[in-house]
């Protein structure tokens, strides 16, 4: 069956409904609210900078605070909106059994909204840039379109995700292990040059460790990011993304029979 104008609308609709109502969720009873998106980054920054300063004060990473929640929001993007994923289809099994929905909007809203907290989160780096009077340069711009790349990369991961979560509940456990040794794998509290060359080679391979250096380079290093860099980022983004699609057509058929 053809996708419509009319479905667009209706999937569109659909996502607004689950985003607003994931807000709502998220920060129902909490005297803060959407303060704590700009409030717990900062706080993990502060804990972090003043453990890890010290170890790798011999590499005298400058500005390390900043180069530390750079790292660290970015990484918390792909890690929270992933492990929100993964269950997307299992917590949307009660919709999915009532009405005919298309499936993908569920993991899709899951990133989106996950990336819309992260917009709240840059508010934190700011006041980090303005307390080590960093100003950002035009190379600034390059920000959405590393939101971009993590969005397609994302999604992509959360359709593989959800989709083997269905019929395989192991993924759920499995997938937060990966993402902790995945988090140790990318230089977030750690510099890079830190390690052996040998290492290095290998968390080249690292999609993240990529993403990461993106945005360090265009709010902390004010460089701007080299055409093999942005295509390195794309490519994984279109890889991840294509990949995330046919798993999700191959399967979507079945999710009724197990959710």
């Amino acid at each position: 069956m053809a996708y419509t104008r009319d479905n667009l609308k209706k999937d569109i609709f659909i996502i607004q409904m689950l985003v607003s109502r994931d807000f709502k969720l998220k920060y129902r009873r909490s005297f803060l609210g959407v303060a704590w998106s700009i409030l717990n980054p900062l706080l993990m920054m502060l804990v972090m900078t003043a453990v890890f300063s010290n170890i790798f004060r011999a590499f005298s990473v400058e500005n390390f605070a900043l180069y530390l929640i750079l790292g660290l929001t970015l990484f918390n993007l792909m890690g929270i909106s992933t492990n929100a994923g993964v269950m997307s289809i299992i917590n949307a099994a009660p919709l999915i059994k009532k009405i005919r929905v298309n499936k993908f909007v569920f993991p899709f809203e899951s990133v989106l909204f996950e990336l819309v907290n992260y917009a709240l989160s840059l508010v934190a780096v700011a006041f980090v840039m303005i307390y080590f009077q960093i100003a950002p340069t035009l190379n600034i711009l390059f920000l959405p379109l590393l939101l971009i790349y993590m969005l397609m990369f994302c999604t992509g991961l959360s359709l593989v995700l959800s989709s083997l979560t269905v019929f395989f509940r192991d993924i759920i456990y499995l997938w937060n292990v990966v993402v902790l040794a995945w988090t140790y794998l990318t230089p977030i509290f750690y510099p890079f040059e830190a390690l052996p060359e040998w290492t290095q080679a290998i968390v080249r391979l690292n999609p993240m460790y990529h993403f990461v250096t993106y945005i360090r380079e265009i709010l902390l290093w004010a460089t701007t990011p080299s055409l093999q860099t942005n295509l390195i980022c794309l490519g994984v983004g279109l890889v991840s993304l294509a990949l995330g699609i046919f798993v999700f057509r191959k399967t979507q058929k079945k999710f009724i029979l197990y959710v």
